[in-house]
């Protein structure tokens, strides 16, 4: 099974096992955010995690969370922004579009034509950890999989790092990556999940070591500061909720269709296959139709603590501005 396949099926298995919030393929650094994209996050719940899922369904951006506006007063959205303008109009509807922020109830004549927007309700303390799982189905073929378990480990932006592989674990592969990385052997195939090693817990509280280039005789890097990682913590949480696990588009062809978790399948191939990869004009096998009649978000809704579609918490109260 390609790497796609396995990365499914983990979080698959995952969904059903744990009560995470699963998702995939999500930025791992601080620095220099491209430079390290996780396989699987997983995100512990936190004591208000209800309180998250009464919000939106959607991503809630980081710079409406940090922002100045909040649930009391109304304020001008300029304002409240330490941003370029372009940007700050841009989280701002975002906000609003997601029910985060609601715009002032006043009236336009009240505050000479601008728009004043308040928080719908306090953001809530939703997430306690976050888990990073790098897949290698076949260590192999290992790739450059030591530098970037090394990197997560020194930068500790999470607070467990693990390793999911299909293959046997020897004493030299363990040997060949830092110690406090987990090891899973999983098979996809049948689920089974064995635990080769326990992770380490890090510290994402303290200052961590991000590897930003490795020259032959020279190695970058750059200190981030435990409020610096908290943030992007935060962000790597929001886009995890948002995101999910199946954020693919089932193929458009007459022999695709899906497995019972929503993973697309090819039965012309009998696999999983990766639409981005595997399906298309390239396929020999390919016969264009309208994609699998499949709701990926109702099947997430019902198989996770994800919830779909929320009332929200906009506020029905009337002449609340004269509190300000």
């Amino acid at each position: 099974m390609h790497e796609f396949g396995f990365e499914l099926a983990l979080c698959s298995h995952l969904e059903a096992t744990t009560d995470s919030v699963v998702a995939r393929q999500l930025g791992g650094t601080v620095v220099a955010p491209g430079n390290r994209i996780v396989d699987v996050v997983l995100v512990e719940q936190g004591p208000e995690f209800d309180a998250r899922t009464r919000i939106t369904d959607q991503r809630i951006p980081t710079l409406a969370v940090e922002s100045d506006v909040g649930v009391g007063s109304a304020v001008y959205w300029k304002d409240a922004f330490d941003c370029h303008p372009e940007r700050a109009r841009e989280v701002t509807d975002w906000a609003l579009s997601v029910g985060f922020f609601e715009r002032e109830r006043g009236g336009r004549g009240r505050h000479g034509g601008r728009e004043y927007v308040r928080r719908t309700t306090r953001y809530p303390d939703w997430f306690s950890s976050l888990t990073a799982i790098e897949n290698k189905p076949d260590l192999g073929t290992p790739g450059d999989l030591e530098r970037q378990l090394r990197t997560d480990v020194s930068l500790a932006l999470f607070d467990e790092v693990i390793l999911a592989t299909e293959s046997y674990v020897t004493r030299a592969h363990l040997n060949r990556i830092p110690e406090q990385v987990g090891v899973w052997r999983f098979d996809p195939e049948t689920g089974e999940r064995e635990v080769v090693r326990e992770p380490t817990t890090l510290t994402p509280e303290s200052t961590g070591v991000e590897l930003l280039d490795r020259q032959p005789l020279r190695t970058d890097v750059a200190f981030v500061d435990a409020a610096e990682k908290a943030r992007v913590r935060r962000r790597v949480a929001e886009k995890a909720y948002g995101k999910g696990w199946r954020s693919y588009d089932l193929p458009a062809c007459a022999h695709a269709t899906a497995t019972a978790d929503g993973r697309p399948y090819c039965e012309h191939f009998g696999c999983v296959v990766d639409p981005g990869a595997d399906c298309g004009a390239s396929c020999t096998a390919a016969e264009p139709s309208d994609p699998p009649a499949v709701d990926l978000a109702a099947l997430r809704d019902e198989r996770s603590p994800w919830v779909a579609n929320p009332a929200g918490v906009a506020r029905r109260q009337v002449g609340l501005d004269r509190f300000r």
